[in-house]
């Protein structure tokens, strides 16, 4: 459109066919691109028969090359203000600058100062990334866009030496605030999550790869309260007392919940989770105002992980669980 935009300029009265061959596509393309530039973009183009051609009936300056509303800037400006809970990542400082250009070109009407938004949306977070995120997160997408086997020096949970591993990267996910890559383990011979804050450095090998054609992120997360592999199959009931039930009912926390209203005002909360891994962190999160209804072998992990807690940490005035078994 841009070339048939400087086609018009410089006169001539072009037709279908005449820019057909000069672009080399179809008369019916050509078409299609004309009648969008004069009904949706607003260009003055019309077809004068007797020169058998287009023209602009009236002087135009630039070719518009953004169309956009005033609420889908405000919708830009909101993602771009939810980008900077990862300060310091390339995307926070490549939207804000592709925002600043997208001002720039947009025509006065639904022209926006970015700098009065600033007071009017924010994002807050308490966890800042580490400082090797941002190279090791840009080279990993990098390879997964361009289908690069790496290999990686990766640091595993409570390990304090690194190890390397070949890896196909498929993918890079933001699960809950979290950065994950996704990728098929040649020394595992599946496919493995990769913290990349645990990444000390990604090189490519030179060898590109085929992904699985089975690979779909959405299905393999689908039974997981975060990231860990399913494990089995645990139909998790949850109950929270008033305090919290508010919480629980204003988000989504699982695609399987289902949230049941209690006689006193809590919710009994039912999941259908591959692990009980991630569930059971997130139920001490709560404290008291949750308790375990099913499954059985949850209520004991939960039960557990408290007795730790309070070995660790007894309440003021009061004798650990070791020291009464000594005791």
């Amino acid at each position: 459109m841009i070339r048939i935009h400087a086609a018009l300029q410089e006169g001539g009265n072009p037709n279908c066919s005449t820019l057909s061959r000069l672009l080399e596509v179809s008369t019916k393309t050509i078409q299609r691109d004309i009648e969008f530039m004069r009904d949706r973009m607003g260009l003055p183009i019309e077809f004068r028969p007797e020169h058998n051609g287009f023209r602009y009936t009236e002087e135009v300056d630039a070719f518009p090359t953004l169309q956009i509303s005033e609420g889908e800037l405000v919708a830009l400006i909101v993602a771009e203000k939810a980008l900077q809970q990862y300060r310091g990542t390339p995307f926070e400082k490549r939207l804000v600058g592709a925002l600043r250009k997208l001002e720039q070109a947009l025509p006065d009407t639904v022209s926006l100062n970015l700098a009065d938004w600033d007071q009017s949306i924010s994002f807050h977070t308490t966890a800042e990334p580490p400082d090797q995120v941002p190279p090791v997160l840009e080279s990993l997408i990098r390879a997964a866009q361009r289908r690069q086997q790496l290999v990686l020096r990766y640091r595993k949970p409570g390990a304090r030496l690194e190890e390397e591993r070949v890896v196909d990267p498929y993918q890079i996910a933001n699960v809950n605030g979290d950065w994950y890559l996704f990728a098929f383990d040649h020394l595992r011979k599946d496919l493995r999550r990769f913290v990349p804050a645990r990444i000390v450095s990604a090189t490519p090998t030179g060898t590109t790869f085929t992904r699985l054609a089975k690979f779909e992120l959405q299905k393999l997360l689908q039974d997981s309260f975060g990231v860990r592999s399913k494990e089995g199959d645990f139909e998790v009931v949850l109950r929270f007392d008033t305090s919290v039930a508010d919480y629980l009912r204003e988000k989504r926390w699982h695609p399987s919940q289902i949230v049941r209203e209690l006689e006193d005002g809590g919710v009994e909360v039912g999941l259908r989770l591959g692990s009980l891994t991630e569930i059971e962190r997130w139920i001490l999160g709560w404290g008291g105002a949750a308790r375990v209804v099913a499954p059985v072998e949850l209520i004991e992990r939960v039960r557990r992980a408290a007795i730790r807690i309070q070995e660790v940490h007894p309440a003021p005035g009061t004798i650990g669980v070791r020291a009464r078994r000594a005791v």
